[in-house]
């Protein structure tokens, strides 16, 4: 079952996952060790915004504006789809760590 990410977390693709655009077939591709997934461009632009370093909050942010749609519709959208490759070991969430524990 696909459960919510930590608006906070951030997303990087798991280590041996690539996106790669595939030039004898003009299309971008989601490599991993034994898979390829054909991500529709809707997924490619969220898959661009993965870099390790945004929040889920800040790419939400940032595609809400480019393509001028409501943010809470894009919020979802981009949750389902992080979590399902969650699921699928293609991505992982780290939540950063704010403040010293020891305080």
């Amino acid at each position: 079952m696909t459960e919510t990410l930590a608006t906070i977390g951030v997303p990087r693709l798991a280590r041996g996952v690539r996106l790669r655009h595939d030039e004898a077939r003009g299309q971008w591709v989601l490599l991993a060790p034994e898979r390829v997934l054909n991500p529709d461009p809707i997924a490619v632009e969220i898959l661009k915004k993965v870099d390790g370093v945004r929040s889920i909050d800040t790419i939400v942010d940032e595609l809400a504006s480019a393509f001028t749609v409501d943010r809470q519709r894009v919020a979802t959208d981009v949750d389902a789809f992080l979590a399902g490759l969650v699921e699928k070991g293609m991505i992982e969430v780290t939540n950063p760590v704010i403040g010293d524990a020891a305080s």
